[in-house]
């Protein structure tokens, strides 16, 4: 392989990495190339790891404008910032997978979306799909609110207990 081709490689890898995709093959002639990831030891982990995450960007930004601040920025802004920030994702309800399989976010490709980040949902309302052994799962909102945010992306293999959605209870 030439140099060109492994750094394309390498991006390629990156790409999927950061839009979770499972598995990829292409085939090309006489190039054949399958990737396949390791899935997320659990799904748990998985939130405790980002639970970890937010905490601490949290505080990098509250750290953040204090060194400003030290660095000769107004005096003012460092008692502003020893303040603690309201916590966005305090009182969030996480509608989670009932069952394993691959999400879809709307009722056929190429479809809008069944809700997307703003939209009002009541109980009972269906949020999504979640594919397993050929069946179509309709997943229905477990609380009325305001969609924060999807959690999943579309086509993404679903563990049992994810989370899909964040809530803000009405």
């Amino acid at each position: 392989m030439k140099q060109q081709d492994i750094d394309d490689l390498r991006e390629l890898i990156e790409f999927l990495k950061q839009h979770g995709v499972a598995e990829f093959d292409v085939d090309r002639g006489d190039l054949k190339i399958r990737l396949k990831f390791n899935p997320p030891e659990s799904a748990s982990a998985g939130l405790s790891d980002l639970a970890q995450l937010l905490k601490a960007a949290q505080q990098g930004v509250a750290q953040a404008p204090v060194a400003a601040a030290q660095a000769g920025a107004a005096p003012g802004s460092a008692g502003a910032a020893a303040e603690p920030a309201a916590d966005p994702e305090a009182g969030l309800h996480l509608v989670k997978s009932p069952i394993v399989g691959t999400f879809y976010g709307s009722p056929s490709p190429g479809a809008a979306p069944f809700v997307s980040p703003g939209d009002r949902v009541e109980q009972g309302q269906v949020i999504g799909i979640i594919e397993a052994m050929k069946l179509m799962n309709e997943i229905e909102s477990d609380a009325a609110g305001e969609v924060v945010r999807c959690l999943v992306s579309n086509g993404q293999a679903i563990e049992y207990g994810q989370p899909l959605f964040a809530i803000r209870p009405a």
